[in-house]
This record gives C-alpha cells, sequence and structure tokens, in this order.
C-alpha cells in the first residue's frame, strides 16, 4: 500500500489486490484491467449510502476545493501562481446528528457555493428542519429555497445588510429580515448561539475526515471521473461513519 495520500497506484496493483479480493470471497469473476475501469468509471452511478431517519435533519452545507495538477505549494509561495494549478469544488449537505454526507456536488472551481445549495437539497429525500450554511449563501435564492422545503434559515447576512420588509406580522416576515431583527435585538454572537449556526462547523468536519482520509488531490484526468472518484470517497467515508459510531440507547430508570 503507497504511504502517502494521492500517490497513483503501482501498476498491476488494484487488479491484483481485486483477485485476491475475490478469491477471498469466493466470487468467480473477471478483474477488469485498469483502463477499463478508467474509461467506465464516468457512467458508475453512486448512491451515498444513509440509515433513514424517523424525523427531520439539520442539514449543514459548505464547500472545498480538492487539487486536480500544478506546482507544488512551496514554488507557489515562492514564485508566484502557476498557470496550470486548478481545483475542483466539492460540494456536501452534512446531516448535523449523525455526521453522514446527505448531498454531494462537483463543479469547477467557478461555481459560487450559492448557485449548487439547490442541487444539493434536491438529493435529500428526507424532511428537513434546518440549513446552516456561511455567508457565501447569503442569497434570496438560497433563501426560497431553504423555504421551499419548510425548513430554517441559518445563515449569517452581511455586516451591511438591511431589512427589506418592514412588517409587524410574523407570516409576512421574510425569513432574512427574521434573522436580522434577532441579532439587532441580541447580537451576532448571541444569534449564533441561540440559532445553532455554530453546528455548521460538522461540515468543516466532514471535510477534514475525507480529506485526512483520502488525500487532497484527485488521482484521474477527466471531470466527470473526478466527480465519481469523490462521490466514492463521500460513500466510503459514510459507511466508515456508520460502522465507527456505537449504538445508543435511552436507558429507563
Amino acid at each position: 500500500m503507497p504511504d502517502a495520500p494521492g500517490l497513483p497506484l503501482p501498476l498491476g496493483y488494484t487488479e491484483r489486490f481485486l483477485e485476491s479480493l475475490f478469491m477471498l470471497m469466493g466470487i468467480e469473476l473477471a478483474v477488469p484491467d485498469h483502463s477499463t475501469l478508467s474509461r467506465r468509471l464516468s457512467k458508475l452511478l453512486v448512491e451515498l449510502p444513509v440509515i433513514p431517519k424517523g424525523k427531520a435533519v439539520h442539514v449543514v452545507v459548505d464547500s472545498t476545493g480538492v487539487k486536480v495538477y500544478g506546482e507544488g505549494e512551496w514554488k507557489v509561495r515562492t514564485h508566484g501562481v502557476s498557470k496550470r494549478r486548478t481545483w475542483r469544488k466539492l460540494h456536501l449537505g452534512v446531516d448535523e446528528g449523525s455526521g453522514e454526507i446527505l448531498a454531494a456536488v462537483v463543479t469547477t472551481n467557478d461555481v459560487a457555493d450559492c448557485e449548487v445549495l439547490p442541487d444539493l437539497l434536491d438529493q435529500i429525500a428526507q424532511q428537513i428542519e434546518q440549513v446552516s450554511g456561511d455567508g457565501g449563501y447569503d442569497t434570496k435564492g438560497c433563501y426560497d429555497t431553504i423555504a421551499e422545503r419548510g425548513a430554517k434559515s441559518t445563515i449569517p447576512p452581511r455586516s451591511n445588510a438591511k431589512i427589506q420588509q418592514h412588517s409587524n406580522t410574523q407570516a409576512q416576515s421574510y425569513p432574512r429580515d427574521e434573522n436580522l431583527r434577532r441579532i439587532n435585538q441580541v447580537g451576532r454572537k448571541q444569534w449564533k448561539q441561540e440559532s445553532g449556526y455554530h453546528h455548521r462547523s460538522l461540515s468543516e468536519t466532514a471535510i477534514f475526515r475525507l480529506k485526512t482520509i483520502f488525500g487532497a488531490k484527485l488521482r484521474r484526468r477527466f471531470f466527470d471521473n473526478q466527480a465519481v472518484e469523490l462521490f466514492l470517497q463521500c460513500a466510503a467515508l459514510n459507511r466508515m461513519i456508520q460502522l465507527g459510531k456505537p449504538d445508543s440507547y435511552k436507558v429507563e430508570d
């Protein structure tokens, strides 16, 4: 097994590993070669394994950059950014309660987080109670998308944000205006605590686990293959979470 994550596997390593794995499992199947796997990877449909919940979920959203190719970090700091440096963005919707990845979208580095939120929420079939994200999701489109799912929006407005709809009736109050009114009453720090905004950091925890286990660099050359590679990592991480966490039960006195 290679010592450092992100390094390419030796020629034939994958085939030999799968052959030995099939033998241990008693499966009589021919192992395809690396070229065949690479060609078919882009057509693979990956479904994230998620344990069904009996209640609405709190979804925390965030994104991270994953390197594709380019010069090393030392050279960038010394000589500046190379024209060949680029990356992909992995957008995640994470269950605040279990830590499972409920939705994942891969885009190029020029796509804003707010543009991807509708696609993330469309992947979640469960009822959503709350959606928490950073200031990058502070747009009308994001608030409307979350409202369509009947969920609470926990997104910090910009420091210079203004209340758009001055109304005394709760039914006509816009969710962003509600957040602004509460911030004006108790302050931004207190609002973040009572609204559960700090739970958003759990999406960063999921990203940290993903990069620690699988590395922060993609091995595939083409975008579709890169997207499937990241989806497979998300699916594997969910399995690890499900197998690694204990089952907890309330004990009655």
